[in-house]
Order: structure tokens, then sequence, then C-alpha cells
């Protein structure tokens, strides 16, 4: 294959990237919470129910932000059922999985699991079925005083001091059909704006998502995002888009493309923002939430629990392709980074998840890994890079048979990369203009025996992370080979002198 050249200037920059780009979901669907994170009956409890073995794999993920209670169950969720002494909380049906909720994980254990793990707290409220004042009595329970109603039952519950959580969900998917509580934009943007003011009046320093279009495939998909935002007034801080991907055809290279998708869509609603701001003259800017992504297909036959619980509900097995579309996603990310501020895994455990548990076994599926490949290098500002390499024809257009992204942190150099050949190695060269690379930090590449290779209970580790040494530096930049036949997600991280503007 024709060497990929990579030609990077320390100050061509995207922006700073957002380490609210790393978060995660957690819903009260299926087996993520109940057998997920909370299991008092688990040989791995804590004394408080969580499972030590599941949150010390999610560990290595460092997310930085938590999503919850949904997703769909968040649009018939009354919070106050999840709240004060677990014998006294009722058990609900679940109307938007056909399950039963028993209330035993809610509002407090939710973010004692935060501050356990560091995870910065984001909120949904129910604009299905629930009111404006109940989603502004939420956020005075989290961060009011304790002079407050609502603070002063926080405070009965054993947590005197505010929460203060800061991020907040206006509802979700309001645009579909399926949504408990689905309406128009017009309807639903009178509705997240009326809740908006009515949260900040309680707390002014907290910040909204509003919801954008659910799939790109709508009919609805960018003219509804612009409609919310011509009518919410400035009451929210970023416009949500969820993405699902999978390899419906069977066909690796074109599922390996997806990513050029990814772009186009994220570009796409970014476009829709700026356009309806500008109609509307308003000089607030409105940043995009990636509050639910990640590759989900093989199991959307079973959504609904039939009154099971708790059920095994969409427990995707991930192959290796899988984890190099999610490293994909990843390297989109990046490349966004001036509009795309927040990202949410979906989901974190069990319910298309990174993390499987079977009784008290776990196994770390093959999508952890580009996860954890990045968790570690991720800090510092998205360069914009300048690419010349071998492109080919996929089902979303022209794709790169490089996928990368490069992240500047001092003078360190994180690179991400993704071989979508899967017949020969992908030579890369990279050539920074205004410096020269000193040493290799650290390389790592993910690998297996085939695009279709995965991990169960009984293999754990046929796809997993390795060291990698293939990385030659010399005095016009670093080159490296990601071999074939597997197909590969690269990490490197290089040590990075400036030189004005010359190569020596």
């Amino acid at each position: 294959m024709r060497t990929t050249t990579i030609h990077l200037h320390t100050k061509f920059t995207i922006a700073a990237v957002d380490p609210r780009l790393f978060g995660g979901f957690l819903e009260h669907m299926g087996r993520a919470v109940y057998e997920g994170v909370y299991d008092p009956t688990s040989a791995h409890a804590d004394t408080d129910g969580f499972r030590i073995d599941v949150l010390g794999a999610l560990r290595r993920l460092r997310f930085t932000l938590m999503r919850y209670p949904g997703g769909n169950f968040a649009s018939a969720y009354h919070w106050e059922d999840g709240i004060g002494p677990r014998a006294q909380r009722p058990e609900r049906a679940e109307p938007a999985w056909d399950s039963r909720e028993p209330n035993q994980f809610g509002t407090d254990e939710f973010l004692a699991l935060c501050g356990k793990m560091q995870w910065q707290p984001m909120l949904t409220v129910n604009l299905g079925t629930g009111s404006v004042a109940e989603a502004r009595n939420w956020v005075e329970y989290c961060n009011g005083g304790v002079a407050t109603a609502y603070g002063t039952r926080r405070a009965a519950n054993g947590h005197p001091q505010p929460y203060g959580v800061k991020l907040w969900c206006l509802g979700n998917e309001m645009d579909g059909s399926w949504q408990i509580g689905h309406c128009s934009a017009e309807e639903y943007a009178a509705r997240a704006r009326e809740a908006a003011r009515a949260m900040r009046a309680v707390d002014p320093s907290i910040e909204t998502v509003a919801c954008g279009s659910s799939m790109v495939v709508m009919d609805t998909f960018a003219d509804w995002d612009r409609r919310v935002i011509e009518n919410v007034d400035d009451q929210a801080d970023f416009i949500s888009l969820h993405r699902y991907v999978g390899n419906y055809s069977g066909h690796t290279r074109d599922y390996l493309a997806v990513g050029v998708s990814i772009d186009r869509h994220i570009e796409d609603i970014a476009a829709v923002v700026r356009a309806a701001q500008a109609k509307r003259k308003s000089d607030k800017p409105i940043y995009l939430s990636a509050d639910e992504w990640n590759v989900w297909y093989k199991t959307m036959d079973r959504l609904t629990a039939q009154g099971e619980f708790p059920a095994h509900l969409i427990e995707e097995v991930y192959n290796l392709e899988d984890a190099l579309v999610v490293a994909g996603f990843l390297n989109s990310f990046f490349r966004h980074a001036d509009c795309l501020k927040i990202a949410n895994l979906a989901q974190i455990v069990n319910v298309i998840a990174p993390v499987l548990t079977r009784g008290d076994e776990l196994v770390l599926q093959s999508t952890f890994y580009p996860f954890e490949m990045v968790a570690g290098r991720r800090r510092g500002i998205s360069l914009r890079l300048a690419i010349d390499g071998p492109t080919y024809d996929s089902a979303y257009g022209e794709a790169a048979e490089v996928d990368c992204s490069a992240v500047l942190d001092g003078q360190r150099l994180y690179f991400f990369a993704v071989n979508r050949n899967l017949d020969e190695p992908a030579p890369v060269r990279i050539v920074p203009a205004n410096g020269r690379f000193s040493a290799v930090v650290d390389a790592d590449i993910l690998t297996g025996s085939d695009p279709t290779a995965a991990n169960s209970f009984e293999r754990r580790d046929v796809v997993r992370s390795r060291s990698f040494d293939d990385v030659r530096i010399d005095a016009h930049g670093a080159q490296l080979m990601i071999p074939f036949p597997v197909i590969c997600r690269r990490d490197v991280c290089l040590a990075f002198t400036e030189h004005g503007s010359r190569i020596r």
C-alpha cells in the first residue's frame, strides 16, 4: 500500500479537547444497573452494594462524565420514587422497556457512585410524562441549600451538602415516535424552555442539553434541530446528537468506513446550529453533545423485557471490527473538538457495553480496549492534519485507508490511527512542519486473528491491546507500519520539540 503521509504544524489547531468527550451512559435498562454496577447479592459487592470488580474495570476507562437515568427510561421516570429509605420506595411498572423498576438505585445512589468514580454527573429530566415543577425540584434536591424544601429532604436522606450537579439533559429523543411524550419540535422547545428557566432559577450555574435529532435516517433530521434552537430562546447550552452504527451488510471494508458518515453527521448538525443562531441573531454558542453513541445492530430484536426483571436486553457481543469502529468514533470526536464538547458511550455495563457480567464473572469486550487506549492519551489540543494517502470507495463515500487524528499535549503528541485495509500493511509517516520528534514515549496496538474475533467468558483475551515497538524516528519525522492481515488500532505517544518553523 502507498504510504500515508501526515503533515502537521503545532499552530494549526482545531480546539482544546474537552474532557467531557469521554463520558459514559448508565440507564435503567436490562442489566446495566441491577446485576451491572449495583448488585448487593454479588460476592464482589462493597458495603454500598456496588460491584468492585465492575468498578475496577470501569476505572481503567477513566470516564469523566456519566449520563443517567436514561435514555427512554427517563421519559416516564419520577425521580422522587428513587429517594428515601429503600423499604419505602415504590416498585413501578417500567413502560419504556416493559420491565419493572424496584427503585432501589436512585439519585443518591447514582451520585454516590459518581463520587466513588470521580465522574461528573449528567442527569436527564423527564419531559415526557414529567412536569416543569418536577424538573425544577430535582435541581433543588441536588443543588439546593438545606434551608430549601428539597434540600431539607436531601439532608434528611443523609446528604446535607449539595451535590452540585451542573449538567442537565432536557428530556430524551423527544422527536421519536417511540418516546413516551413524543411531540412536535415547537411543543418540545416550549417544554424545554420553561423547564430550563425554572431549573436555572434554582441554580443559575447549570448547563442544559436540548434534544436534537435522534437518527440521521429520520425525515425530521436536522430540521428538528433547527426548529428547537429557534424556539428554545437561548435556554440550551448544547444540543444532543445520537448515533448507533453496525455492519448491516456484512462487508467489513464498508463498515470500517462508517466514520465518513459520522464526520458528516457532526458537521451537518454543527452547520444547522450556526444557521439557526444566525437567524435568531444570537451570540450565544450552542455546542454538540453526542450523549449516546456506540455500535449496536445485532440485538435490536430484544428491546422489551416482557415483565422480566432484570432482563438480558441488548447484550451485544463485540468483535474486532466493532472495536475498530469505536476507535473511528473517537478519531471523529477529536477532529471535531471545536464544536463537539460532550460524548457518552452508551452504555457501560451489560447493555451494549464494553464490560459484561455473568453471575460473579466479568469479561472485557473488544470495544473496551480502544477507549482504554485513548483514556491516558487524550489531554491537549486537537491538531488539524494534512493527510496525503490512499483512499477507497465505500457505501459512505470516499474513505481514507488510514483513519487518524492527533492531539498535542505540551511536548507530547498523541497519534491515533486505524488501518481500514484488510489485505496490506499500512505504512504511515508523520512529518512535523515546525519541529522534530525526539523519542517514542509509548505505543500500543489492538489486534486479533480476524475481523470477527471476539472475547468470551471462556476465551477472554482473543482481542486486547498490546505494546508495539515498530515506530522509527529520524530527522524528518516518525514512521510506523500498521500490519496485516489483522486490522489494527494504533496509539503512539511521541515526545516533540519545536524549533521555530524549521525541521532539523
